[in-house]
């Protein structure tokens, strides 16, 4: 799938190009992810993780817009409701419904395709995003940002974490 907002790059390029790396002290390189799995020929219906990752990373750079779940600005859970349905896995519109979709998994365990849930305002969940990898995220953030990817370790996000989800499980290929 070609990038429709990023330039065709990888994961670190979307943290630069995301400004998500202007926390990295001076000196100091940013900690590497892994680059999401190229798959130009995959078909929409996929639907791992890997692919749930790697549709989301497409949009960093799109819109904010405040109710917005289509390309032409996106809010949190209208940004995750967009990426998953891309993949033919409908969810619910709301971060409510969206926290109580799939199965919880520890903070420690999240991986691409993971719903990560943050309490913004107040104690409860109150924005989302999509786990591209064990310590980074993608997510539509408030009025005047872009779909962006950003660090779970980041200070504002680890202190704000208060539940991940999965609801992708992927398939075990058992050796015969």
């Amino acid at each position: 799938m070609a990038s429709r907002w990023l330039a065709a790059g990888s994961v670190a390029a979307a943290l630069a190009a995301a400004g998500a790396c202007a926390r990295v002290p001076a000196g100091r390189p940013p900690a590497t992810i892994p680059d999401p799995p190229v798959a130009t020929s995959r078909p929409a219906s996929s639907s791992g993780g890997d692919a749930l990752a790697e549709t989301a990373l497409a949009w960093v750079g799109a819109p904010y817009r405040d109710g917005g779940s289509d390309p032409s600005g996106f809010d949190c859970s209208g940004f995750v409701q967009y990426v998953f349905a891309e993949r033919g896995l409908p969810l619910p519109r709301g971060v409510g419904e969206q926290r109580h979709t799939g199965r919880p998994v520890s903070p420690t365990d999240v991986r691409a395709g993971d719903l990560v849930f943050f309490a913004t305002e107040g104690t409860s969940a109150s924005h989302v995003g999509i786990a591209v990898g064990p310590d980074a995220f993608v997510h539509a953030p408030s009025s005047g940002g872009r779909v962006r990817v950003e660090r779970l370790s980041a200070p504002y996000w680890s202190r704000r974490l208060v539940a991940a989800r999965r609801v992708v499980e992927e398939a075990v290929v058992t050796p015969r």
